[in-house]
């Protein structure tokens, strides 16, 4: 049987988005079976409908949480998120650090007095004096990559 190519669109876009539900299968709702309306793949669509359930036709959140493949604890957060956010609360939010979070401005005018004094300094070793100087582990790529961001604003 072939592949439906606006399934396979959608799902693109999904990943695209960081909206795909890695968990589809899970999602064992009968909204969800065989419906070209809910689809267990939307993680947002899936969310909503788990928190709707809940709060319009009041079923147990052990029950919805289960019938839409997430545990309570998923449940809870996401059911914060929306009443935080709305919608836009149920979207994932990108992992880990948003920016060089210990390259402050204070450590990096530190990088940039210690690089004057000695230009052939490499980005290991300028971690080393930042370890020295202030007790912070950083990696050596972090301050090379905050260094060259530094380079192309000038």
């Amino acid at each position: 049987m072939p592949r439906d190519p606006g399934k396979t669109l959608k799902r693109q876009a999904l990943r695209q988005q960081g909206v795909f539900n890695p968990r589809s299968q899970d999602v064992q709702h009968e909204l969800f079976q065989n419906s070209n309306f809910f689809d267990p793949e939307d993680l947002v669509q899936v969310k909503y409908e788990m928190l709707r359930q809940v709060g319009v036709d009041r079923q147990s959140i052990s029950a919805s949480a289960e019938a839409f493949g997430f545990s309570r604890p998923s449940f809870y957060q996401a059911q914060s998120a929306f009443q935080q956010a709305g919608l836009a609360g149920l979207l994932p939010e990108k992992r880990g650090p948003r920016s060089g979070h210990k390259l402050t401005a204070e450590v990096m005018e530190f990088i940039s007095r210690v690089q004057t004094a000695d230009a052939l300094l490499s980005p290991a070793q300028l971690a080393q004096a930042v370890q020295e100087q202030f007790g912070l582990s950083v990696h050596p790529r972090s301050i090379d990559r905050q260094l060259r961001r530094q380079k192309k604003r000038q």
